[in-house]
């Protein structure tokens, strides 16, 4: 009863129901008028205002960047996906799946799944929401042509179809975590799937697209036909995109934007103490990486790989870049906050004598090994690499920094460049994770890793229903990936957001910054 209190709470406290319906469903546990008593006084007072103008300064956004759901790769972009569209499910902050445009789903064996689509749902084109276009949808982004960042987590299905207004999928092989990919950010239904014209902005989500100015702003307005009163409180809200980071927080302080994301972790405290702005952090599953390209000189190399995972100092990166918002990585996408997370794989440390024996072994030609980032690749991500830069010298690794201008960094250099400075938000589940990321045949692959024991072990950990088999599974894959793999994770980092006192419903979501990038959507501002 108590973890299914916090549930309650965390959907309360995310602006998921109202007190009225908190208080019916507290009381459908057994917990009666108490339930009142259990929340902070502030919290049962906060009833949502309507209208008003929300805006907000986000970094990570790019001229070359587009509305397409298949391509949103960053935070601009997932912010303006989230104003403008809606998946079949979402992720709660407690990683409960919530219905949206299928109002219920359901499985009798992991293999066939069915949605049933909600009705009287419009686009903002006029036509209603139907089963086909969830079809349309899925379709192109599991077609390889699309390469689209949801790609990697469809590959598994076998049919798809119709029945009223139910969606069925049939999969080649039982996946209980199915439904969390429906859940996955790319996954915007759109009118025919998209396929008239992925980029124009129009879905059914709580706002509707006024102005698509990439690298500059996005511009939305209140769906007057939306279906659920339980969000989009504002009547507009803008996404003003500010790359670097001084120029964000001064909008800030200014009263210019009312919320910002990427806050820096040395200005965080500073900002913390200054009045009428909040700091709010919370921990999860992000987390910054260096990737190399396992398929191209000198990063084929796996001696070289290793040498250069040893030769990252991960406690002076959580020290000084991080200041505590945040814990040192192991190489692997995976953390404490999966269920099935195994803490006995021995954490990885700075071995300067091992890194300079396997940089000799691999027989590396001691020319500078090239590492690109850019101040918008994560924040501090240039003071990370000079670091990293300082400890592999004392290794005897010769590394040298190319500072990239933020602008184009994710479509030119991200997934494009052999060896650069990234950072991926994690998702809900391992499996979720992985099969983006590190799948061969993910379009997001973005160190080009590809393993057959890994694709094999992949898939049977999705139909192992033993949950002790499963995290071992599991814990076979996060030891190939820290061992062979491409990708250096030194920290784990906390979403780091900065909150103006005339906002209302803010709520730190542990799936990405900005309540998941739903703030617009959920937040309101105080009369």
């Amino acid at each position: 009863m108590t973890t299914e209190f916090e549930r309650l709470r965390l959907s309360f406290d995310a602006g998921q129901m109202s007190r009225r319906d908190f208080l019916g469903r507290a009381s459908a546990l057994g917990l009666g008028a108490a339930a009142a008593s259990l929340l902070p006084k502030s919290a049962i007072a906060a009833e949502p205002i309507k209208g008003g103008h929300l805006k907000i300064g986000a970094g990570n956004g790019a001229s070359t960047d587009t509305l397409d759901p298949a391509y949103t790769a960053n935070d601009t972009t997932s912010l303006a996906l989230r104003h403008y569209g809606e998946t079949l499910l979402n992720v709660t902050p407690s990683s409960d799946l919530e219905p949206r445009l299928a109002e219920e789903f359901a499985s009798r064996d992991g293999i066939n799944w069915e949605f049933k689509i909600r009705k009287g749902v419009e686009f903002h084109n006029g036509k209603s929401v139907t089963a086909e276009d969830v079809v349309k949808t899925i379709e192109r982004h599991s077609d390889e042509k699309s390469k689209s960042g949801a790609g990697g987590l469809l590959t598994d299905i076998d049919r798809l179809s119709i029945d009223g207004d139910t969606f069925r999928v049939a999969l080649k092989s039982p996946n209980a975590d199915f439904p969390y990919y429906m859940a996955d950010f790319h996954l915007v239904i759109q009118p025919n799937g998209g396929n008239d014209n992925p980029a124009s902005g129009i879905a059914s989500g709580p706002y509707m697209l006024e102005s698509n100015q990439p690298g500059i702003r996005y511009a939305f307005k209140k769906f007057p036909n939306y279906w659920d009163s339980n969000i989009g409180h504002v009547a507009e809200s803008e996404v003003l995109i500010i790359n670097d980071p001084t120029a964000r927080n001064g909008a800030l302080q200014s009263g210019q934007v009312h919320l910002v994301n990427r806050v820096d972790p040395k200005v965080a405290d500073r900002l913390k103490g200054m009045p009428d702005i909040s700091i709010k952090n919370v921990s999860g599953r992000s987390h910054y990486v260096f990737i190399m390209h396992v398929d191209t000189p000198p990063f084929d190399n796996e001696d070289l790989r290793m040498a250069l995972k040893l030769a990252i100092d991960r406690d002076e990166i959580v020290d000084k870049i991080l200041r505590g918002y945040g814990s040192a990585g192991n190489d692997m996408p995976i953390n404490s906050t999966y269920p099935l997370f195994d803490a006995s794989i021995p954490q990885r440390r700075y071995d300067p004598e091992q890194a300079a024996a396997l940089y000799k072994k691999s027989g590396h030609d001691g020319t500078p090994i090239v590492l690109r980032t850019a101040d918008g690749a994560f924040p501090g991500a240039v003071e990370a690499a000079q670091l990293f830069q300082q400890s592999a010298a004392k290794a005897g690794i010769p590394i040298e920094i190319k500072r990239e201008p933020n602008d184009g960094y994710d479509s030119e250099v991200w997934n494009k460049q052999p060896f650069c400075a990234a950072y991926w938000a994690g998702r809900p589940t391992q499996d979720q994770i992985y099969s983006t990321v590190y799948l061969s045949t993910a379009a997001w692959n973005d160190t080009r890793f590809k393993n057959a024991d890994f694709d094999r072990l992949l898939k049977e950990a999705r139909s192992e229903l033993d949950l002790a088999k499963r995290k071992q599974m599991y814990s076979d894959l996060g030891r190939i990936l820290r061992d062979k793999g491409g990708t250096i994770v030194p920290v784990f980092n906390d979403w780091i957001d900065a909150v103006s006192a005339k906002v209302g419903g803010f709520v730190p979501d542990p799936n990405w910054s900005l309540m998941n990038n739903m703030a617009g959507l959920k937040c309101w501002l105080k009369a």
